[in-house]
């Protein structure tokens, strides 16, 4: 496996894990995929934490589930993989809505977890 196709491999691994968790509407299993002290901006104001992640994910709407599409990948250092998606949020009582995601993942003790989240609405 080349450095690409393993940065993209480790991307789908957590990315697969916390769609599960959005799809599945459980806030604080979506908030595990990350880091304690990720840097989170979804589309409100940003939070520090697992705990700030989990609100974001409760106050969510039940039903929503997320599609995402990996753009490109980087491999800034060997514990580090930077990701840029699409990502489509879809509802059960209005339309789907288009973002574009950036995701730095880091590799920890256990595993790789995602330490910064940043959703653009573009457009």
């Amino acid at each position: 496996m080349n450095r690409t196709t393993d940065s993209a491999a480790i991307l789908r691994d957590v990315l697969d894990r916390w769609k599960a968790a959005v799809d599945g509407h459980e806030p604080q299993r979506v908030a595990d995929q990350f880091a304690e002290d990720a840097i989170f901006q979804g589309l409100h104001p940003y939070s520090v934490g697992r705990p700030g992640i989990a609100a974001y994910y409760d106050s969510q709407p039940l039903g929503m589930t997320a599609t995402y599409r990996i753009l490109e990948t980087r491999r800034p250092a060997d514990d580090l993989v930077l990701g840029f998606l699409d990502v489509d949020f879809a509802f059960t009582d209005r339309p789907t809505l288009g973002v574009s995601l950036g995701v730095l993942v880091t590799r920890l003790e256990d595993g790789w977890y995602i330490s910064h989240y940043q959703v653009s609405k573009l457009g």
